[in-house]
């Protein structure tokens, strides 16, 4: 099976980067080596992207645990230790055997991350993922966190739903300096049309200033699609599939404010991403931990300018 399918080379084109991103995708395959597998057994969060088979919609949603609750238990496959409350939108994707899920592990504290996608298989336990790709990301745009605590004693409250997004949301975006992307795509054939590809999920990191996310109204965000791998991924992804999920966590107060809707690129001098809400899901407390300040990374270009 091919790294890309046609929405990712119709932008890699457009840009100009096939080769570079040919180059690159070579680091892509399936197996979990075991660096990865090491990688992932020291984190207790997971950012875990699909759609609901209910609704449709695209979701990301945080999962955390004691280090060691995600981990490697075969050469292409993870099995994690969680699951999320019955009232995450993901909830009924996480029970559904065969659902095409991105997954995501990102290490403030050493500023690494590591993307895995494939299909899910419900456990007693949780969950595991077939991978279909495995890769690690750059360090840019990802800010350092020196160190965490686990807060045991915080526990979700009730999500809050909306239609739009409140002042103090927009607020909240406005500060925010990551956040975590999930978007789908659909079977078809990769570039050379004698592949078969299977449909499948991604999530991603995107971080900046405080202020790189811009709030154009309580229906719609923006952000600079700032230059990173050449893969184009998630923006190969939106051009086949616009569905899109945004999850954006308070790092201090486990605050989860999930956004489902749709995604285009417009293209320009600013490579710039337009999100359309359709829903909003805040939830205080949902993560029970609690991060130092950050240190942003010095690849941060500085959003007024």
């Amino acid at each position: 099976m091919g790294v890309y399918h046609a929405g990712s080379r119709a932008v890699q084109d457009r840009v100009g980067v096939r080769a570079q991103a040919d180059h690159v995708g070579r680091s892509v395959g399936r197996g979990i080596r075991e660096v990865a597998a090491a990688f992932l057994e020291l984190q207790p969060l997971l950012v875990v992207g699909a759609a609901d088979p209910s609704t449709g919609r695209v979701w990301a949603s945080p999962l955390t645990g004691t280090p060691g609750f995600v981990r490697a238990t075969g050469p292409h496959r993870v099995s994690v230790t969680a699951a999320p409350p019955p009232s995450d939108p993901l909830a009924t994707a996480f029970g559904t055997p065969g659902t095409p899920v991105g997954t995501i592990a990102l290490d403030p504290r050493t500023r690494r991350r590591m993307r895995l996608n494939g299909r899910l298989t419900p456990t007693a336990r949780g969950f595991a993922v077939d991978a279909d790709q495995v890769f690690a990301n750059c360090p840019r745009y990802l800010q350092r966190r020196e160190s965490f605590e686990l807060v045991p004693d915080r526990r979700p409250d009730e999500p809050r739903r909306t239609a739009e997004l409140t002042d103090e949301q927009a607020g909240f975006v406005a500060l925010a300096d990551t956040f975590f992307l999930a978007t789908v795509h659909e079977e078809g054939a990769d570039d050379e049309g004698s592949v078969g590809h299977r449909g499948g999920a991604d999530v991603s990191h995107r971080g900046g200033n405080p202020g790189f996310v811009r709030v154009d109204s309580p229906n719609e965000l923006s952000w600079p699609d700032y230059p990173g791998n050449s893969m184009f991924l998630t923006l190969g992804n939106l051009a086949a599939d616009p569905r899109a999920g945004l999850l954006f966590l308070d790092w201090t107060t486990g605050t989860a404010l999930q956004l489902t809707g749709e995604a285009h690129t417009e293209f320009g001098p600013e490579r710039r991403v337009r999100f359309t809400l359709r829903e909003a899901i805040e939830t205080p407390s949902a993560v029970p931990l609690r991060w130092s300040a950050p240190e942003y990374s010095p690849a941060n270009p500085d959003p007024a300018g």
